[in-house]
């Protein structure tokens, strides 16, 4: 039996990564895991309920962001350790964040794969549009969060070139998919 794999779908809001790796997760049969969806669980609320709060308030301070992290790996520890392959969706901008999911992956024994998912800020600015007219948009991300996350995100230099995927992900999500599946094919 292969070993499962842990793949992070990570960077700034709007960029897709929720769309994508959910579709990804779906097409190879991986548990799923999405931060937005894990914060409002743990805060009592309902994924679809909005949170007006700025970037550090409410259930976004550092603290509450740390305590959806760490519930994320429980999960993922939980679901690799009975052999089922995993998909964590969060921004993980801190490298120290990324460096607790590099710990748990070499503790398991498991394969990493850190997909960066980029887009046009024009296109990020038109989903953001669009998702604050969706009534079951789960995201609360505006462009006034976006602009402190850009400033805050620490580049992933430490990823080894094996490790880190970057997606261009203003195609549709089919096609991104299948990029991103050719890619990991290609993989020795």
């Amino acid at each position: 039996m292969p070993r499962p794999e842990l793949f992070i779908f990570f960077g700034l809001i709007a960029t897709g990564k929720s769309t994508v790796a959910a579709a990804f997760a779906e097409k190879r049969g991986l548990s799923y895991y999405n931060s937005d969806v894990v914060r409002k669980e743990l805060a009592g609320l309902s994924p679809q309920t909005r949170q007006r709060e700025t970037a550090d308030q409410g259930i976004y301070t550092g603290e509450f962001t740390a305590k959806t992290y760490a519930a994320l790996l429980e999960r993922a520890e939980h679901d690799l350790g009975q052999g089922q392959g995993v998909v964590l969706d969060a921004s993980y901008q801190r490298k120290a964040d990324r460096d607790q999911v590099r710990m748990l992956a070499q503790r398991l024994g498991v394969r990493l794969y850190y997909v960066l998912c980029v887009c046009p800020e024009e296109e990020m600015k038109r989903r953001m549009a669009q998702r604050a007219l969706d009534p079951n948009a789960v995201s609360d991300g505006r462009w006034e969060i976006y602009l402190k996350q850009k400033k805050r995100f620490e580049p992933p230099t430490e990823l080894a070139p094996d490790q880190l995927i970057t997606l261009s992900t203003d195609l549709p999500v089919e096609t991104v998919v299948e990029q991103l599946s050719a890619h990991l094919e290609a993989q020795p």
